[in-house]
Protein backbone atom coordinates (compact mmCIF):
# COMPACT_ATOMS: atom_id res chain seq x y z
CA UNK A 1 0.00 0.00 0.00
CA UNK A 2 1.37 3.52 -1.30
CA UNK A 3 0.39 6.54 0.99
CA UNK A 4 0.72 10.21 -0.30
CA UNK A 5 1.12 12.69 2.73
CA UNK A 6 0.55 15.95 1.42
CA UNK A 7 -0.48 19.79 2.11
CA UNK A 8 -0.74 22.92 0.27
CA UNK A 9 1.45 25.94 2.10
CA UNK A 10 0.70 29.53 1.49
CA UNK A 11 4.12 29.82 0.53
CA UNK A 12 6.58 27.90 -0.89
CA UNK A 13 9.08 28.69 1.83
CA UNK A 14 7.07 27.25 4.09
CA UNK A 15 8.27 23.18 4.65
CA UNK A 16 6.03 20.69 6.96
CA UNK A 17 6.90 19.51 10.13
CA UNK A 18 3.64 17.80 10.42
CA UNK A 19 4.00 15.38 7.37
CA UNK A 20 7.22 14.21 8.21
CA UNK A 21 6.79 13.36 12.17
CA UNK A 22 3.36 11.60 10.77
CA UNK A 23 5.64 9.33 8.40
CA UNK A 24 8.33 8.89 10.97
CA UNK A 25 6.04 7.60 13.71
CA UNK A 26 4.01 5.67 11.06
CA UNK A 27 7.30 3.86 9.83
CA UNK A 28 7.26 0.78 7.72
CA UNK A 29 3.85 -1.41 9.34
CA UNK A 30 2.39 1.49 7.14
CA UNK A 31 3.23 0.73 3.57
CA UNK A 32 5.13 3.03 1.63
CA UNK A 33 4.84 6.26 2.36
CA UNK A 34 5.51 9.64 0.04
CA UNK A 35 5.76 13.08 0.88
CA UNK A 36 4.84 16.00 -1.41
CA UNK A 37 4.40 19.71 -0.68
CA UNK A 38 2.29 22.03 -2.65
CA UNK A 39 0.74 25.68 -2.63
CA UNK A 40 -2.13 27.62 -2.97
CA UNK A 41 -0.82 29.43 -5.55
CA UNK A 42 -0.37 26.59 -8.09
CA UNK A 43 -2.86 25.61 -10.90
CA UNK A 44 -5.27 23.31 -8.94
CA UNK A 45 -5.24 21.34 -12.70
CA UNK A 46 -1.35 21.34 -12.15
CA UNK A 47 -1.37 20.14 -7.82
CA UNK A 48 -4.07 17.29 -8.73
CA UNK A 49 -2.11 16.05 -11.87
CA UNK A 50 1.13 15.58 -9.44
CA UNK A 51 -0.66 13.78 -6.62
CA UNK A 52 -2.36 11.15 -9.52
CA UNK A 53 0.90 10.67 -10.76
CA UNK A 54 2.10 9.54 -7.54
CA UNK A 55 -0.37 6.71 -8.05
CA UNK A 56 -1.33 6.50 -4.49
CA UNK A 57 -3.91 3.79 -2.69
CA UNK A 58 -4.42 6.17 -0.16
CA UNK A 59 -4.27 10.45 0.10
CA UNK A 60 -3.76 11.73 3.73
CA UNK A 61 -4.01 15.97 3.29
CA UNK A 62 -3.16 17.87 6.30
CA UNK A 63 -5.98 20.71 6.39
CA UNK A 64 -5.22 24.60 8.04
CA UNK A 65 -7.51 27.61 7.81
CA UNK A 66 -5.50 29.13 4.38
CA UNK A 67 -6.05 25.70 2.35
CA UNK A 68 -9.47 24.16 3.27
CA UNK A 69 -11.39 25.10 0.86
CA UNK A 70 -9.10 24.44 -1.75
CA UNK A 71 -8.00 21.05 -0.11
CA UNK A 72 -11.71 20.16 -0.08
CA UNK A 73 -11.95 20.97 -4.13
CA UNK A 74 -8.90 18.50 -4.72
CA UNK A 75 -10.81 16.01 -2.72
CA UNK A 76 -14.09 15.72 -5.18
CA UNK A 77 -11.90 15.56 -8.04
CA UNK A 78 -9.60 13.05 -6.52
CA UNK A 79 -12.47 10.98 -5.79
CA UNK A 80 -14.09 11.59 -9.14
CA UNK A 81 -11.23 10.44 -10.99
CA UNK A 82 -10.69 7.45 -8.63
CA UNK A 83 -13.46 6.45 -6.99
CA UNK A 84 -12.16 3.45 -4.84
CA UNK A 85 -9.34 5.87 -3.58
CA UNK A 86 -9.28 6.38 -0.12
CA UNK A 87 -8.88 9.67 1.41
CA UNK A 88 -7.85 11.06 4.94
CA UNK A 89 -8.33 14.50 6.11
CA UNK A 90 -6.51 16.10 9.53
CA UNK A 91 -5.04 19.41 10.76
CA UNK A 92 -6.60 21.88 12.89
CA UNK A 93 -9.49 22.54 10.39
CA UNK A 94 -10.61 19.13 10.56
CA UNK A 95 -10.72 18.47 14.28
CA UNK A 96 -13.73 19.77 15.12
CA UNK A 97 -16.50 19.01 12.39
CA UNK A 98 -19.59 17.19 13.12
CA UNK A 99 -21.08 14.32 11.95
CA UNK A 100 -22.31 15.36 9.08
CA UNK A 101 -19.12 16.55 7.60
CA UNK A 102 -19.23 12.81 5.86
CA UNK A 103 -22.20 13.44 3.70
CA UNK A 104 -21.20 16.23 2.33
CA UNK A 105 -17.43 15.72 1.33
CA UNK A 106 -16.07 12.20 -0.02
CA UNK A 107 -13.75 11.02 2.78
CA UNK A 108 -12.65 7.59 4.62
CA UNK A 109 -11.32 8.97 7.68
CA UNK A 110 -10.95 12.21 9.78
CA UNK A 111 -7.63 12.48 12.07
CA UNK A 112 -8.75 14.92 15.06
CA UNK A 113 -6.27 16.46 17.10
CA UNK A 114 -2.78 15.13 17.67
CA UNK A 115 -2.07 12.62 14.60
CA UNK A 116 0.40 10.32 14.74
CA UNK A 117 -1.71 7.52 17.05
CA UNK A 118 -4.53 7.63 15.32
CA UNK A 119 -3.17 7.34 12.15
CA UNK A 120 -0.95 5.11 12.07
CA UNK A 121 -3.86 2.75 13.43
CA UNK A 122 -5.32 3.51 10.63
CA UNK A 123 -2.74 3.42 8.16
CA UNK A 124 -1.43 0.02 9.80
CA UNK A 125 -5.10 -1.93 9.35
CA UNK A 126 -5.52 -0.86 5.65
CA UNK A 127 -2.12 -2.12 4.88
CA UNK A 128 -2.72 -5.84 6.81
CA UNK A 129 -6.19 -5.44 4.40
CA UNK A 130 -8.07 -5.18 7.90
CA UNK A 131 -11.00 -2.70 8.01
CA UNK A 132 -10.37 0.41 10.88
CA UNK A 133 -11.49 0.56 14.25
CA UNK A 134 -12.22 3.83 15.60
CA UNK A 135 -9.59 5.00 18.19
CA UNK A 136 -9.35 8.00 19.81
CA UNK A 137 -9.11 10.69 17.68
CA UNK A 138 -10.03 8.71 14.35
CA UNK A 139 -13.24 9.26 12.67
CA UNK A 140 -14.83 7.30 10.33
CA UNK A 141 -17.70 7.35 8.11
CA UNK A 142 -20.01 4.69 9.97
CA UNK A 143 -18.38 5.87 13.07
CA UNK A 144 -18.56 9.53 12.22
CA UNK A 145 -19.36 10.97 15.84
CA UNK A 146 -16.59 12.72 17.89
CA UNK A 147 -14.95 10.50 19.85
CA UNK A 148 -11.54 12.44 22.17
CA UNK A 149 -8.27 12.78 21.12
CA UNK A 150 -5.02 10.27 20.99
CA UNK A 151 -1.78 12.06 23.07
CA UNK A 152 1.98 10.89 22.99
CA UNK A 153 2.74 10.42 26.66
CA UNK A 154 6.47 10.55 25.50
CA UNK A 155 6.86 12.69 22.54
CA UNK A 156 10.66 10.78 21.90
CA UNK A 157 8.09 8.17 20.67
CA UNK A 158 8.39 10.26 17.34
CA UNK A 159 11.75 9.15 15.41
CA UNK A 160 13.64 12.60 14.22
CA UNK A 161 12.00 13.64 10.97
CA UNK A 162 15.28 15.35 10.36
CA UNK A 163 17.95 12.50 11.21
CA UNK A 164 15.34 10.08 9.04
CA UNK A 165 15.80 12.66 5.99
CA UNK A 166 12.10 13.65 5.71
CA UNK A 167 12.30 17.34 6.06
CA UNK A 168 13.06 19.53 3.15
CA UNK A 169 16.21 21.88 4.93
CA UNK A 170 16.83 23.67 1.52
CA UNK A 171 14.07 26.22 1.63
CA UNK A 172 15.52 28.96 4.46
CA UNK A 173 12.81 27.80 6.73
CA UNK A 174 12.46 24.45 8.89
CA UNK A 175 9.90 24.53 11.42
CA UNK A 176 10.74 23.01 14.81
CA UNK A 177 8.79 21.48 17.50
CA UNK A 178 10.73 21.14 21.24
CA UNK A 179 7.29 20.79 23.23
CA UNK A 180 3.34 20.45 23.03
CA UNK A 181 0.42 21.85 24.59
CA UNK A 182 0.41 25.25 26.42
CA UNK A 183 -0.27 25.98 30.03
CA UNK A 184 -2.39 29.29 29.44
CA UNK A 185 -5.72 28.65 28.38
CA UNK A 186 -6.53 31.57 26.26
CA UNK A 187 -10.26 30.85 24.89
CA UNK A 188 -8.97 32.61 21.68
CA UNK A 189 -6.45 29.78 21.09
CA UNK A 190 -6.88 26.03 20.06
CA UNK A 191 -4.10 25.43 22.54
CA UNK A 192 -6.81 26.16 25.52
CA UNK A 193 -7.88 22.55 24.74
CA UNK A 194 -4.49 21.17 26.16
CA UNK A 195 -3.20 23.06 29.14
CA UNK A 196 -0.83 20.00 29.82
CA UNK A 197 2.64 20.49 28.53
CA UNK A 198 5.32 17.82 27.07
CA UNK A 199 8.38 18.28 25.69
CA UNK A 200 10.96 16.35 23.93
CA UNK A 201 14.28 15.03 26.06
CA UNK A 202 17.10 17.49 26.07
CA UNK A 203 18.86 15.01 24.25
CA UNK A 204 16.32 14.31 21.59
CA UNK A 205 16.23 18.65 21.36
CA UNK A 206 19.94 18.95 21.13
CA UNK A 207 20.10 16.39 18.60
CA UNK A 208 17.88 17.68 16.31
CA UNK A 209 19.24 21.55 16.70
CA UNK A 210 22.53 20.34 16.10
CA UNK A 211 21.73 18.47 12.77
CA UNK A 212 20.32 21.88 12.14
CA UNK A 213 22.66 24.35 12.98
CA UNK A 214 25.11 22.01 11.36
CA UNK A 215 23.34 22.21 7.99
CA UNK A 216 23.29 25.97 7.90
CA UNK A 217 19.22 26.09 8.22
CA UNK A 218 18.46 29.94 7.42
CA UNK A 219 15.95 30.39 9.64
CA UNK A 220 14.37 27.47 12.47
CA UNK A 221 10.85 28.52 13.94
CA UNK A 222 9.79 27.01 16.88
CA UNK A 223 6.37 26.07 16.74
CA UNK A 224 5.91 25.74 20.70
CA UNK A 225 2.64 28.04 22.05
CA UNK A 226 4.92 29.40 25.00
CA UNK A 227 8.71 27.98 24.40
CA UNK A 228 9.83 29.88 27.88
CA UNK A 229 7.25 27.99 30.16
CA UNK A 230 9.72 26.35 32.23
CA UNK A 231 12.69 28.39 32.91
CA UNK A 232 15.67 26.28 33.26
CA UNK A 233 14.46 23.96 30.55
CA UNK A 234 14.24 27.50 28.10
CA UNK A 235 17.93 28.59 29.18
CA UNK A 236 19.27 25.24 28.54
CA UNK A 237 18.33 25.30 24.82
CA UNK A 238 19.35 29.03 24.55
CA UNK A 239 22.64 28.04 25.92
CA UNK A 240 23.08 25.35 23.23
CA UNK A 241 22.09 27.23 20.75
CA UNK A 242 24.89 29.82 21.49
CA UNK A 243 27.48 27.37 21.82
CA UNK A 244 27.10 25.61 18.63
CA UNK A 245 25.16 27.83 16.06
CA UNK A 246 26.74 28.76 12.81
CA UNK A 247 24.71 31.09 10.90
CA UNK A 248 20.94 30.20 11.97
CA UNK A 249 18.34 32.27 12.81
CA UNK A 250 15.57 31.51 15.33
CA UNK A 251 12.41 32.43 15.99
CA UNK A 252 10.60 31.46 19.32
CA UNK A 253 6.52 32.48 20.78
CA UNK A 254 7.89 33.79 24.30
CA UNK A 255 5.35 34.67 27.06
CA UNK A 256 7.60 37.69 28.17
CA UNK A 257 5.96 38.70 31.74
CA UNK A 258 7.62 34.76 32.42
CA UNK A 259 11.06 36.00 32.08
CA UNK A 260 13.23 35.80 34.90
CA UNK A 261 16.62 37.56 36.00
CA UNK A 262 18.62 34.67 35.34
CA UNK A 263 17.35 34.04 31.77
CA UNK A 264 17.45 38.30 30.92
CA UNK A 265 21.33 38.37 31.73
CA UNK A 266 21.53 35.12 29.65
CA UNK A 267 19.40 36.78 26.76
CA UNK A 268 22.22 39.97 26.68
CA UNK A 269 24.89 37.36 25.20
CA UNK A 270 22.84 36.68 21.83
CA UNK A 271 24.50 38.21 19.13
CA UNK A 272 22.82 40.67 16.92
CA UNK A 273 20.53 38.48 14.51
CA UNK A 274 20.28 35.57 15.77
CA UNK A 275 16.68 35.39 18.07
CA UNK A 276 13.53 36.66 17.56
CA UNK A 277 10.64 36.92 19.77
CA UNK A 278 7.27 36.87 18.88
CA UNK A 279 5.32 38.24 21.95
CA UNK A 280 1.63 38.28 22.36
CA UNK A 281 0.29 41.35 24.36
CA UNK A 282 -3.08 40.81 22.86
CA UNK A 283 -4.82 43.65 25.00
CA UNK A 284 -4.14 46.03 27.34
CA UNK A 285 -7.35 46.34 29.41
CA UNK A 286 -7.57 44.04 31.91
CA UNK A 287 -11.21 43.48 32.00
CA UNK A 288 -10.32 41.98 28.65
CA UNK A 289 -7.27 39.78 29.48
CA UNK A 290 -9.44 37.93 32.27
CA UNK A 291 -12.84 37.40 29.53
CA UNK A 292 -10.38 35.31 27.46
CA UNK A 293 -8.30 33.62 30.50
CA UNK A 294 -5.11 35.04 29.41
CA UNK A 295 -3.54 35.18 33.04
CA UNK A 296 -0.42 37.58 32.38
CA UNK A 297 1.19 41.02 34.22
CA UNK A 298 1.18 43.87 31.97
CA UNK A 299 3.31 45.01 34.59
CA UNK A 300 5.82 42.83 34.47
CA UNK A 301 5.66 41.97 30.44
CA UNK A 302 6.32 45.86 30.01
CA UNK A 303 9.22 45.34 32.16
CA UNK A 304 10.73 42.79 30.51
CA UNK A 305 10.02 43.96 27.01
CA UNK A 306 11.98 47.15 27.55
CA UNK A 307 14.62 45.53 29.42
CA UNK A 308 15.38 42.92 25.96
CA UNK A 309 14.88 46.19 23.76
CA UNK A 310 17.62 48.18 25.88
CA UNK A 311 19.91 45.43 26.83
CA UNK A 312 19.73 42.58 24.15
CA UNK A 313 20.32 42.09 20.49
CA UNK A 314 16.80 40.45 20.07
CA UNK A 315 14.33 41.63 17.54
CA UNK A 316 11.14 42.15 19.01
CA UNK A 317 7.83 41.36 17.86
CA UNK A 318 4.33 42.13 19.40
CA UNK A 319 0.97 40.74 18.53
CA UNK A 320 -2.40 42.43 19.37
CA UNK A 321 -5.84 40.93 18.67
CA UNK A 322 -8.74 43.55 17.78
CA UNK A 323 -12.32 42.02 18.60
CA UNK A 324 -11.52 40.88 22.09
CA UNK A 325 -14.88 41.06 24.48
CA UNK A 326 -14.78 44.11 25.94
CA UNK A 327 -12.05 45.77 23.96
CA UNK A 328 -13.74 48.62 22.19
CA UNK A 329 -12.38 51.27 19.31
CA UNK A 330 -11.18 53.41 21.47
CA UNK A 331 -9.36 51.24 24.41
CA UNK A 332 -8.08 49.19 21.43
CA UNK A 333 -6.16 52.92 20.01
CA UNK A 334 -4.95 53.04 23.66
CA UNK A 335 -3.21 49.83 23.23
CA UNK A 336 -1.34 50.78 20.50
CA UNK A 337 -0.31 53.66 22.04
CA UNK A 338 0.81 51.66 25.33
CA UNK A 339 2.37 48.83 23.42
CA UNK A 340 4.33 50.91 20.97
CA UNK A 341 6.01 53.00 23.56
CA UNK A 342 7.69 49.77 24.58
CA UNK A 343 9.87 50.02 21.62
CA UNK A 344 9.66 46.72 19.69
CA UNK A 345 10.96 46.21 16.47
CA UNK A 346 7.88 44.82 15.18
CA UNK A 347 3.96 45.46 16.17
CA UNK A 348 1.36 43.98 13.99
CA UNK A 349 -2.75 44.16 14.74
CA UNK A 350 -4.85 41.01 13.59
CA UNK A 351 -8.43 40.87 14.08
CA UNK A 352 -9.57 37.88 16.63
CA UNK A 353 -10.49 34.53 14.73
CA UNK A 354 -12.92 32.36 15.80
CA UNK A 355 -11.76 29.20 15.12
CA UNK A 356 -13.31 25.85 14.85
CA UNK A 357 -13.05 24.53 18.62
CA UNK A 358 -11.73 27.47 20.38
CA UNK A 359 -13.65 28.33 23.20
CA UNK A 360 -14.25 32.18 22.39
CA UNK A 361 -16.40 30.46 19.14
CA UNK A 362 -17.84 28.81 21.63
CA UNK A 363 -19.19 31.81 23.63
CA UNK A 364 -19.72 34.01 20.40
CA UNK A 365 -23.45 34.88 21.18
CA UNK A 366 -22.43 35.52 25.05
CA UNK A 367 -19.94 38.65 23.49
CA UNK A 368 -22.24 39.35 20.88
CA UNK A 369 -20.07 38.52 18.33
CA UNK A 370 -20.65 37.93 14.60
CA UNK A 371 -17.72 36.33 12.54
CA UNK A 372 -17.37 35.00 9.19
CA UNK A 373 -18.51 31.34 8.82
CA UNK A 374 -15.65 30.51 6.54
CA UNK A 375 -12.28 30.43 6.98
CA UNK A 376 -10.43 32.46 8.56
CA UNK A 377 -13.14 33.15 10.71
CA UNK A 378 -12.77 36.51 10.78
CA UNK A 379 -15.05 39.00 13.20
CA UNK A 380 -17.34 40.93 11.67
CA UNK A 381 -18.90 42.88 14.47
CA UNK A 382 -19.26 42.42 18.16
CA UNK A 383 -21.40 44.49 21.12
CA UNK A 384 -17.97 46.27 21.67
CA UNK A 385 -16.87 46.81 17.95
CA UNK A 386 -18.50 48.03 14.92
CA UNK A 387 -17.66 46.42 11.56
CA UNK A 388 -16.32 49.90 10.31
CA UNK A 389 -14.69 50.31 13.54
CA UNK A 390 -12.79 47.11 12.80
CA UNK A 391 -11.89 47.56 9.39
CA UNK A 392 -10.39 51.26 10.36
CA UNK A 393 -8.19 49.03 12.79
CA UNK A 394 -7.71 46.96 9.96
CA UNK A 395 -6.14 49.68 8.14
CA UNK A 396 -3.95 50.65 10.49
CA UNK A 397 -2.43 47.44 10.87
CA UNK A 398 -1.86 47.62 7.33
CA UNK A 399 -0.19 51.10 7.46
CA UNK A 400 1.88 50.15 10.31
CA UNK A 401 3.37 47.24 8.54
CA UNK A 402 4.35 49.77 5.69
CA UNK A 403 5.67 52.96 7.24
CA UNK A 404 6.93 50.85 10.76
CA UNK A 405 7.09 47.58 10.60
CA UNK A 406 9.26 48.00 7.32
CA UNK A 407 11.94 50.03 9.07
CA UNK A 408 11.27 52.44 5.75
CA UNK A 409 10.30 55.51 7.60
CA UNK A 410 12.16 55.69 10.42
CA UNK A 411 13.07 59.43 10.68
CA UNK A 412 9.68 60.99 9.36
CA UNK A 413 7.33 58.73 11.78
CA UNK A 414 9.09 59.29 14.33
CA UNK A 415 8.86 62.68 14.27
CA UNK A 416 5.11 62.57 13.73
CA UNK A 417 4.48 60.49 16.41
CA UNK A 418 5.97 62.60 18.74
CA UNK A 419 4.20 65.72 16.95
CA UNK A 420 0.66 63.73 17.02
CA UNK A 421 1.48 62.79 21.17
CA UNK A 422 -0.31 59.35 20.16
CA UNK A 423 0.66 57.32 17.27
CA UNK A 424 -3.23 56.43 17.06
CA UNK A 425 -3.72 60.05 16.56
CA UNK A 426 -1.54 59.85 13.34
CA UNK A 427 -2.52 56.69 12.34
CA UNK A 428 -6.04 57.37 12.25
CA UNK A 429 -5.94 60.57 10.13
CA UNK A 430 -3.43 58.58 7.76
CA UNK A 431 -6.09 55.78 7.60
CA UNK A 432 -8.67 58.81 6.61
CA UNK A 433 -6.42 60.19 3.89
CA UNK A 434 -5.52 56.57 2.35
CA UNK A 435 -9.88 55.45 1.99
CA UNK A 436 -11.15 59.32 1.22
CA UNK A 437 -7.89 58.06 -2.09
CA UNK A 438 -8.95 54.47 -2.17
CA UNK A 439 -5.33 53.98 -1.68
CA UNK A 440 -5.94 50.55 -0.01
CA UNK A 441 -6.91 48.09 -2.91
CA UNK A 442 -3.93 48.81 -5.06
CA UNK A 443 -0.54 47.39 -5.42
CA UNK A 444 2.19 50.18 -5.74
CA UNK A 445 6.10 50.11 -6.07
CA UNK A 446 8.47 51.42 -2.70
CA UNK A 447 8.28 55.26 -4.76
CA UNK A 448 4.94 55.66 -5.48
CA UNK A 449 4.27 54.80 -1.61
CA UNK A 450 6.59 57.36 -0.96
CA UNK A 451 5.25 60.04 -2.97
CA UNK A 452 1.58 59.36 -1.39
CA UNK A 453 3.14 59.89 1.78
CA UNK A 454 4.22 63.34 0.43
CA UNK A 455 1.07 64.08 -1.28
CA UNK A 456 -0.72 63.52 2.16
CA UNK A 457 2.17 65.75 3.68
CA UNK A 458 1.57 68.55 1.47
CA UNK A 459 -2.54 68.19 1.72
CA UNK A 460 -2.77 68.29 5.84
CA UNK A 461 0.27 70.66 6.33
CA UNK A 462 1.73 73.87 5.46
CA UNK A 463 4.65 76.39 6.54
CA UNK A 464 7.50 75.14 7.95
CA UNK A 465 6.24 71.98 10.03
CA UNK A 466 5.57 70.43 5.96
CA UNK A 467 9.30 71.47 5.26
CA UNK A 468 10.68 69.75 8.18
CA UNK A 469 8.51 66.34 7.06
CA UNK A 470 9.23 66.42 3.75
CA UNK A 471 13.04 66.52 4.50
CA UNK A 472 12.66 63.68 6.85
CA UNK A 473 10.52 61.87 4.32
CA UNK A 474 13.42 62.34 1.77
CA UNK A 475 15.99 60.93 4.21
CA UNK A 476 13.89 58.10 4.69
CA UNK A 477 13.82 57.36 1.02
CA UNK A 478 17.86 58.51 0.35
CA UNK A 479 18.47 55.33 2.72
CA UNK A 480 16.26 52.60 1.18
CA UNK A 481 16.20 53.86 -2.30
CA UNK A 482 18.30 54.72 -5.15
CA UNK A 483 18.05 58.23 -5.99
CA UNK A 484 19.17 59.91 -9.26
CA UNK A 485 19.77 63.98 -9.56
CA UNK A 486 17.53 64.12 -12.60
CA UNK A 487 14.93 61.90 -11.49
CA UNK A 488 14.39 62.84 -7.57
CA UNK A 489 10.89 63.33 -5.97
CA UNK A 490 10.02 66.26 -5.48
CA UNK A 491 10.70 66.25 -2.09
CA UNK A 492 14.34 66.61 -2.39
CA UNK A 493 15.78 69.81 -2.84
CA UNK A 494 18.97 69.40 -5.45
CA UNK A 495 19.53 73.06 -5.90
CA UNK A 496 23.07 73.18 -4.90
CA UNK A 497 25.40 76.56 -5.71
CA UNK A 498 28.47 76.10 -7.29
CA UNK A 499 30.50 75.97 -4.53
CA UNK A 500 28.60 73.26 -2.62
CA UNK A 501 28.92 70.77 -6.26
CA UNK A 502 32.43 71.45 -6.05
CA UNK A 503 32.83 70.15 -2.32
CA UNK A 504 30.74 67.22 -2.72
CA UNK A 505 32.72 65.85 -5.73
CA UNK A 506 35.52 66.36 -3.79
CA UNK A 507 34.23 65.30 -0.55
CA UNK A 508 33.24 61.87 -3.18
CA UNK A 509 37.01 61.45 -4.14
CA UNK A 510 38.31 61.57 -0.90
CA UNK A 511 36.11 59.17 0.46
CA UNK A 512 36.54 56.80 -2.33
CA UNK A 513 40.02 57.20 -2.56
CA UNK A 514 41.56 53.89 -1.00
CA UNK A 515 38.42 52.24 -0.52
CA UNK A 516 38.65 48.64 -1.32
CA UNK A 517 35.75 47.80 -3.37
CA UNK A 518 33.71 45.62 -5.79
CA UNK A 519 31.15 46.63 -7.89
CA UNK A 520 29.40 49.98 -8.62
CA UNK A 521 29.55 53.32 -6.86
CA UNK A 522 27.17 56.06 -7.01
CA UNK A 523 26.15 59.08 -4.82
CA UNK A 524 23.34 61.69 -4.56
CA UNK A 525 23.47 65.14 -2.50
CA UNK A 526 20.39 66.91 -1.54
CA UNK A 527 20.28 70.18 0.20
CA UNK A 528 18.66 70.03 4.05
CA UNK A 529 17.59 73.17 5.87
CA UNK A 530 15.12 71.73 8.91
CA UNK A 531 16.97 69.40 10.11
CA UNK A 532 17.15 68.57 13.92
CA UNK A 533 20.62 67.68 14.43
CA UNK A 534 22.33 69.98 12.24
CA UNK A 535 22.32 73.80 11.93
CA UNK A 536 20.76 75.69 9.16
CA UNK A 537 21.46 74.80 5.55
CA UNK A 538 23.05 71.35 4.92
CA UNK A 539 24.23 69.00 2.27
CA UNK A 540 23.71 65.22 2.62
CA UNK A 541 26.21 63.09 0.43
CA UNK A 542 24.39 59.28 -0.16
CA UNK A 543 26.50 56.92 -1.45
CA UNK A 544 25.24 53.91 -2.92
CA UNK A 545 27.38 50.64 -3.21
CA UNK A 546 25.98 47.81 -5.59
CA UNK A 547 26.93 44.03 -4.61
CA UNK A 548 25.40 41.28 -6.70
CA UNK A 549 25.50 39.43 -3.29
CA UNK A 550 24.41 42.10 -0.51
CA UNK A 551 22.25 43.85 -2.40
CA UNK A 552 22.41 47.73 -2.46
CA UNK A 553 23.97 49.41 0.87
CA UNK A 554 23.73 53.32 1.77
CA UNK A 555 26.25 55.35 3.42
CA UNK A 556 24.75 58.56 3.99
CA UNK A 557 27.85 61.50 4.59
CA UNK A 558 27.77 65.17 5.79
CA UNK A 559 29.11 67.86 3.40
Amino acid sequence: MRTLLTTLHSKYIHASLALPCLAAYCGDACGEILIREYTVNEPKDAVLAQIVACEADVICFSVYLWNRIATLDLVGCLKQIHPQLKIVLGGPEISFENETFFNQHPVDGLICGEGEIPLQSLLSAWHKGENSVPVAGLRLPDHPEPNGLSLLESLDEIPSPFAAGLVDLTRGLVYYESSRGCPYTCSFCMSALDDRVRSFSAERIEADLKLLMDNRVAKIKFVDRTFNYNHQRSRDIFTFILQNNHSSHFHFEMGAHLLDQTTLKLLEKVPEGVFQFEIGVQSTLPETLQRVGRKASLERLAENIRYLKQKTNIHLHLDLIAGLPGDDYSQFLKSIDWTYALGANHLQIEPVKLLPGAPLRLQAEEWGIRYDPNPPYTILGSNDLQFIELERLHGIGSLLDMLVNSGRFLFLIDKLFRDFYRPSLFLEDLDAYWRENNLYYHRRSLRDLYLLIDDYLQKRFVGVKLCEYRELLGRDYAHHERVVGGSAPAFFNTDLDEQERKSVRERIKQELTGLQRSGKVQYFAAVFEHLAEYTGRTVLIYLYFSKTSAGLQVKELVL
